[in-house]
C-alpha cells in the first residue's frame, strides 16, 4: 500500500513559509513581491486556474494583477501589455496563461517576457540554464514534482525513473530537474515502443501523457514511487489522472492523488519563483 504524497498540505506548508517572508520584507524593505497574470479570452478552465492563482497570491500578501483582455486580443496588444509590465519595478513575475488563441504567436509573447519576470520559466533564456544544470525560475509543475521527494525523505540518487509525455511545459522540464538530481532518467512518448515494459523497470514513474488512467498496475514495479501530472475528465464527470489510481496505489510505495496531489504544487511554486525573482531584484 502506497504512501500519498499530499500535495494541498504541502502547498499550504510552502504558502505559509512564503507569507513568513512577505510580512518580514514588508518590515524591512516596505515592499511585497507583485505578480502579474494576462488572461486572454475565455477559456473555462484557464478562468478557473487564473482565479485560484489570484486567490493565492492574495492569500500570502502579495501584489496581484488580473489583466483579462478579449478574444479578439492581437499579438501586438499583449506584447504592449507583457512590454509595460516589464517596465514595471512592483512587478516581479509575468504570466501569460495558456492557451492563447489562434491568432496570436505564442512564442514570441513568450520570449518577450524578461526572463529575470519569466515565473513560468518558459522562457529559452531560463530553459537553456535549468539544462546545464544551473539554478533559475524552474518551470512549476516540474518543481513542485520535485518537492514531494525532498519533503517525505525519497532519495532518488541514482534511481532510474520514466517519464512519460515530452511536452516543454511538463516533460521535458521534469527529465532536466531529474537529471540535475542524480537519476537516471528515460522519457517516453507517442513514439516509444512498448512504454509498459520500459516503465516497469522504474524506480520513478512521471505520467504526464494526458490520458485518463493510461498507466495501470502493469506499468509500475513493486515499491515504484508514481506522480501523476494529468488532469482528466471521465466520461462519468469524475477528475481522474494519468495514472489509474486504485490498482496503482496497492503496487507503489508512494502515490501523488488526484486533484491534490500535484495540481496545488504548481500554484505554490508559482508563487515560490515570484518570491525568487523579487529577492533577486532587491
Amino acid at each position: 500500500m502506497a504512501t500519498l504524497l499530499d500535495g494541498k498540505a504541502l502547498a499550504q506548508k510552502v504558502r505559509a513559509q512564503l507569507k513568513t517572508k512577505v510580512d518580514k520584507h514588508k518590515v524591512t524593505t516596505g515592499r511585497v513581491p507583485g505578480l502579474a497574470v494576462v488572461l486572454v479570452g475565455e477559456d473555462p478552465a484557464s478562468q478557473v486556474y487564473v482565479r485560484m492563482k489570484n486567490k493565492a497570491c492574495e492569500e500570502a500578501g502579495y501584489k496581484s494583477i488580473v489583466n483579462r483582455m478579449p478574444d479578439s486580443t492581437t499579438t501586438e496588444q499583449l506584447l504592449a501589455v507583457v512590454n509595460e509590465y516589464n517596465n514595471d519595478d512592483s512587478i516581479n513575475g509575468i504570466l501569460v496563461q495558456l492557451p492563447l488563441p489562434d491568432q496570436i504567436n505564442e512564442s514570441e509573447v513568450l520570449y518577450a517576457i524578461k526572463p529575470e519576470k519569466d515565473v513560468d520559466g518558459f522562457h529559452p533564456f531560463n530553459v537553456g540554464l535549468m539544462n546545464i544544470g544551473a539554478d533559475t525560475l524552474f518551470p512549476c509543475t516540474p518543481y513542485g514534482c520535485m518537492k514531494f521527494f525532498e519533503e517525505y525523505g525519497i532519495d532518488i540518487t541514482g534511481k532510474s525513473a520514466v517519464v512519460i509525455g515530452r511536452s516543454n511545459i511538463v516533460g521535458k522540464p521534469m527529465a532536466s530537474l531529474l537529471i540535475k538530481a542524480n537519476t537516471t532518467v528515460t522519457v517516453c512518448h507517442s513514439k516509444t515502443k512498448d512504454i509498459a515494459s520500459v516503465c516497469r523497470q522504474a524506480d520513478i514513474i512521471v505520467a504526464a501523457i494526458g490520458r485518463a488512467e493510461y498507466v495501470t498496475a502493469d506499468f509500475v514495479k513493486e515499491g515504484a514511487v508514481v506522480i501523476d501530472v494529468g488532469m482528466n475528465r471521465k466520461e462519468d464527470g469524475k477528475l481522474c489522472g494519468d495514472v489509474a489510481f486504485d490498482e496503482v496505489y496497492a503496487k507503489a510505495s508512494y502515490i501523488t492523488p488526484v486533484p491534490g496531489g500535484v495540481g496545488p504544487m504548481t500554484i505554490a511554486m508559482l508563487l515560490a519563483n515570484t518570491m525568487k525573482a523579487f529577492e533577486a531584484a532587491l
